[in-house]
């Protein structure tokens, strides 16, 4: 009998992205039964997958690393509290097993007496022993169908896999990590506010499955809370699957604005004219956001305080570590402050956000074309990070523009995502001229046949960002296809 699977644990063991698996099952290419996948059926579509050849675990480590860095997902155990209970769990369904094995074995021995009991039936009776015994020590004497059942086995010790309603969406809880955190690293957009039981705003409602307390909580749920299954996400993680019941953000409109206090973790170049401005948020008080959007950061002076509005370049599934791309820009007193060496590392600056809507959306999508100039890359970054971790895109272009010599200060990141990601493209052009690189740059995705069936995301200066919108328009992209950000 053929062993279910979620679509989670069924990309991970064929080592494609849950995007893919999903958009086969909408094709009809894939079965998809009560929301499992059967091993038998995923075989029939990917005939190569076994134990030896996949490469399912090291593909998608190395797309994780490249994709996000180690400082997101450390590939570590689960604590051997969390570890002894899922291996319990596995041997209580491995005892269930064997006592329906047995009682199957008691029935056909007294079948098999039952057609002995007269003479007559004695030469039948022999036959039916014979033929069921042989038929069993075929069964039990061979090797396993295939290597995903051992595959599986192995997986729901190391993974525990959540599934949320009513959204549907699924996640797989590694190592240590609390279910928020999992969550997080996922792509999803749940519920929470402080991240260490102080707020209360992550509770969720377990529907199946047993969680364990890793973290102490400050915040008290009510005995009515507790009775009907509620826990904090930021402090248990997983035992075994799960399924909870939470709400989830879908847009901008959904993440409230936030003030907090974050200090200056670092500050390195990027490029002659670009820096990396790394700011590590307090424990207690993380920035909710969306993958796309920008923050307000202002430093304090005697004077009046400094401020400057820039879209965050890294993922929220690392929302404690604020990444931003910050140009050289006479314009900007921030700016200047920040490449003058004015600002140091421990000092504070205030944050205020989130703010735009340079989203992805809730939808998955089958492609998705990013077009960026200079550092307008910042907030593509962000976007291409967080898809890869919501593994809710099929496949992705990536155009970027540079003007001036340092323009693609991470075209190394590019390509190793590219490297990293099968289904991952990536071209890079320079022009002086942000207008006329817009327009090659359109030319090409247009020319490459994205824009059938593709989302278009376009960043950067006035003239690049209103050239490439008019001309993809011009090219058919509907309304609702096209997203801009001026940065």
């Amino acid at each position: 009998m053929s062993r279910a699977l979620t679509v989670s644990r069924a990309a991970q063991l064929v080592g494609v992205s849950r995007a893919v698996l999903q958009r086969m099952i909408r094709a009809g290419e894939l079965a998809q039964y009560d929301g499992l996948v059967e091993i038998d059926e995923l075989l029939r579509v990917f005939p190569k997958a076994s134990l030896e050849d996949s490469g399912a675990f090291e593909r998608v480590t190395r797309i994780r690393e490249e994709s996000f860095g180690r400082r997101v997902r450390e590939h570590v155990l689960p604590s051997p509290e969390v570890l002894s209970q899922r291996l319990f769990a596995q041997s209580q369904e491995l005892a269930e097993m064997r006592r329906h094995l047995q009682a199957y074995h008691a029935l056909l021995a007294e079948a098999i007496a039952h057609l002995g009991s007269g003479p007559a039936r004695a030469e039948l009776a022999g036959q039916a022993r014979e033929l069921l015994e042989r038929g069993l020590a075929r069964i039990l004497g061979s090797e396993p169908e295939h290597h995903l059942d051992a595959m599986t086995d192995m997986l729901k010790l190391v993974y525990a896999n959540v599934v949320v309603r009513p959204s549907g969406h699924e996640f797989l809880v590694q190592g240590n990590d609390s279910i928020l955190q999992a969550g997080l690293k996922a792509g999803l957009g749940l519920n929470y506010g402080c991240a260490g039981g102080n707020c209360g705003l992550c509770k969720a409602r377990v529907i199946s499955g047993e969680t364990r307390q890793i973290l102490h909580a400050d915040y008290g749920l009510s005995a009515a809370e507790r009775a009907q299954g509620y826990v904090l996400l930021c402090a248990h993680t997983a035992l075994g699957d799960l399924v909870i019941e939470t709400l989830e953000a879908r847009s901008p409109a959904d993440i409230p604005q936030q003030d907090l206090v974050a200090k200056v973790r670092a500050i390195r170049p990027l490029g002659p004219n670009t820096l990396l401005l790394h700011l590590q948020a307090p424990r207690s008080a993380r920035l909710r956001f969306l993958a796309g959007q920008c923050a307000t950061l202002g430093l304090a002076q005697p004077g009046g305080d400094l401020q400057a509005t820039w879209p965050i370049a890294s993922c929220p599934c690392d929302d404690r570590n604020l990444h931003f791309h910050v140009a050289r820009d006479d314009a900007n007193a921030l700016a200047g402050h920040l490449f003058a060496g004015r600002v140091g590392v421990g000092e504070a600056l205030n944050v205020r956000g989130p703010s735009g809507d340079f989203v992805l959306g809730d939808d998955s999508l089958p492609r998705v074309a990013f077009l960026a100039c200079d550092t307008g890359f910042a907030p593509v970054k962000s976007l291409i990070e967080h898809a890869m971790a919501a593994e809710t895109v099929e496949r992705f272009a990536l155009y970027w523009l540079a003007t001036r010599p340092d323009g693609q200060y991470l075209a190394n990141q590019c390509e190793a995502w590219a490297d990293a990601f099968d289904e991952f493209a990536y071209f890079a052009a320079s022009d002086d001229d942000p207008a006329r690189g817009a327009s090659a740059l359109t030319q090409r995705a247009v020319g490459d046949g994205v824009h059938a069936e593709s989302r278009f995301f376009v960043a950067g200066p006035q003239a690049f960002v209103d050239t490439a919108t008019r001309l993809l328009r011009d090219a058919g992209v509907p309304g609702h296809g096209l997203r801009a950000s001026v940065c």
